[in-house]
């Protein structure tokens, strides 16, 4: 894992729907990338200033590039409408790769639950599941067959027979019936969600009814709101274990903001709690978790917060920075 920028050339580009399009990088040099790992994702900048997460959906084993899909989001902050600009053989920087969104060890069973653009890093998972010849399934949800990024790689992969296609648009027998795959599943299963909001929270919310344990629910979120002010928000201080300072956070700003403009810098690159690049271990006080990144269980422990989104419910927490 590395968190260095390097510069890469787009040496592949085709558009899998009219709204995703596929990029191959590649080393302008012709040398290797940084190894990665199922799961992983790279930073891209888009603009000077504007980065963005994408999950790698190629072989684990490949060092001599990097493939990652983009959907044209018409809700986007810009990142996905610049990239969706880059023409072949342009550089970019990108930063990574890094995982917080590993395959977990053991298990003989994984279900793969994709929607839409999640089916990036599932891809890649799944490609890595047939090498260790582990017993997996991959559902994949989208609104129809011409919205369906990947159909023919899918079609043509050597886990072909692993992948079930669910449409939108289809007789309602080919829908995703969660309820049953969840029953069929074996109990040290791993289940792993990526893909829209709705979809995820549909997804999950559905094995912790299934009586799936949260450990055992993997999820990664591809965006989240901006960090705005709620209704009720306070004041608050934070202070910092290594030096003792102490800084107010006024209810109109976030952790995050507050660090910066002290000139205090920390990794952080959504600043709306999807990434967990910001994350921060937390010595005293409760924070006041608002990201869509942290398990139930990490919640609940309260030594992890991610500084970008997240608040305080005391009136000082310090932070292990």
């Amino acid at each position: 894992m590395t968190g260095s920028w390097r510069t890469v050339r787009v040496t592949a580009r085709r558009f899998e729907t009219a709204d995703i399009v596929a990029f191959e990088l590649t080393d302008p040099d012709g040398g290797e990338l940084p190894a990665f790992s199922a799961g992983a994702h790279i930073d891209i900048e888009a603009a000077p200033g504007l980065v963005r997460q994408y999950s790698l959906l190629n072989d684990p084993a490949e060092r001599h590039r990097y493939v990652v899909g983009i959907l044209r989001d018409p809700a986007s902050r810009g990142g996905s409408a610049a990239l969706h600009q880059v023409e072949l053989g342009a550089h970019l920087r990108i930063a990574g790769p890094r995982n917080q969104f590993e395959l977990a060890e053991g298990g003989h069973e994984t279900l793969l639950l994709a929607g839409g653009i999640g089916i990036t890093p599932l891809l890649c998972m799944a490609r890595q599941l047939l090498k260790d010849g582990k017993k997996f399934t991959l559902h994949y949800c989208t609104r129809s067959r011409s919205n369906t990024a990947f159909l023919a790689e899918l079609r043509q992969a050597p886990f072909a027979d692993n992948v079930v296609f669910h449409f939108d648009d289809a007789p309602d027998e080919q829908r995703l019936k969660l309820p049953d795959v969840l029953a069929s599943l074996a109990p040290d299963a791993h289940i792993y969600v990526c893909g829209p909001g709705g979809f995820m929270g549909w997804c999950i919310d559905g094995a912790a009814a299934a009586g799936i344990a949260d450990q055992r629910i993997h999820r990664e979120y591809f965006k989240g709101e901006a960090a705005v002010a709620q209704a009720g928000d306070t004041a608050f201080c934070v202070q910092l274990a290594s030096t003792g300072a102490v800084f107010s956070v006024p209810a109109e700003q976030t952790i995050l903001q507050v660090l910066r403009a002290n000139g205090i810098n920390i990794p952080a690159s959504c600043e709306s709690g999807v990434c967990g690049t910001c994350l921060t271990g937390v010595v005293s006080g409760t924070p006041e978790h608002r990201d869509c990144y942290l398990t139930k269980a990490e919640r609940a422990a309260g030594d992890v917060m991610l500084p970008c989104c997240s608040r305080s419910a005391s009136a000082t927490l310090v932070l292990e920075i």
